[in-house]
């Protein structure tokens, strides 16, 4: 299987499914921390967070990691909403010493995931074949360690191939997404929307930061927060579901709807059907009893903790 490679090797995984927006000029970290929801002042060179771009209603309008690579700062989004992010942060630079810029097409993003992953990028970093990445960015996205290679495109093929020779075993889309669901890392536009409220997702201790200034959709959040004590109408659990759980099947507490699945996935490592779901928010304990509604009836559910948790 090659999903043992994500759990026992070096999985290798072109991430086709992200798009890179870079930020350039002298004002950038001071722009993108008053738009993103975590603190990128703090960040120094070399270092990185995850952040949330929200509406004034605090709704996402995505997710993304940000990195502050000396010269500029990477994104890195979720490619269907590459376009959005990207015309967003540009709509706001008036007088700003700003330069945004979409190099998807220049800069390839390859994933090596897994905990022989350093050993063999160092095993292929000896390869005559090999091309040095611009940069090799610490991830954990899809619930395995490990990094992402930003690689000119022009270099994807001499880079795989000596990975390869090195070791790594090429990963599918299905394989990412069992490790990430095992681990319970919501996925946007799969179990976040244009809809959800951080907090509703969980994210909020990686993608909040709770001491700095302002930034848009902070009313909303800091009202939820220390008005409502962080209470929500639903929050994202992971599942244990006995039978073939689908996304956008219905949760019940007896005869109650109470939430809805959103990602599922047969997990090898735990021998069973794992999902992610929201549900109310008096039904996310772990070890919570459950039933859903799948195609063929009804079967049980139980809020699980993340496997790295366990």
């Amino acid at each position: 299987m090659r999903i043992s490679a994500l759990y026992e090797g070096a999985g290798l995984f072109p991430r086709h499914d992200r798009g890179r927006i870079v930020l350039r000029g002298a004002d950038g970290k001071a722009y993108l921390h008053g738009l993103l929801s975590n603190d990128i002042l703090a960040l120094q060179p070399g270092g990185w967070c995850y952040a949330t771009l929200l509406t004034p209603q605090g709704r996402m309008i995505s997710d993304m990691r940000v990195f502050d690579l000396g010269d500029l700062l990477l994104m890195d989004v979720q490619q269907p909403v590459l376009a959005t992010v990207r015309e967003h942060l540009e709509k706001f630079v008036i007088m700003e010493d700003v330069e945004v810029e979409d190099v998807t097409s220049e800069w390839a993003q390859i994933g090596l995931y897994g905990p022989r992953a350093n050993d063999v990028l160092a095993a292929a970093s000896a390869d005559a074949g090999w091309r040095a990445p611009l940069y090799t960015l610490p991830s954990r996205d899809i619930g395995v360690d490990g990094a992402d290679l930003i690689v000119p495109v022009g270099a994807v093929d001499a880079v795989t191939a000596a990975l390869e020779r090195a070791g790594a075993v090429r990963v599918d889309p299905a394989d990412a997404e069992v490790t990430r669901v095992e681990a319970g890392i919501p996925k946007f536009l799969v179990d976040m929307d244009a809809t959800t409220i951080p907090l509703e997702a969980g994210i909020e201790d990686r993608a909040i930061s709770m001491t700095k200034g302002c930034y848009v959709g902070q009313e909303v959040i800091v009202r939820v927060l220390h008005r409502g004590g962080g209470r929500v109408a639903k929050k994202l659990v992971g599942l244990a579901v006995d039978g073939d759980a689908q996304p956008d099947d219905r949760l019940f507490a007896g005869d109650r709807e109470v939430g809805r699945i959103t990602s599922a996935v047969d997990s090898p490592r735990l021998g069973r059907r794992v999902a992610l779901g929201y549900v109310q928010r008096d039904y996310v304990e772990p070890g919570t009893e459950l039933s859903v509604t799948t195609g063929q009836g009804q079967a049980r559910a139980v809020v699980r903790q993340p496997v790295n948790d366990e």
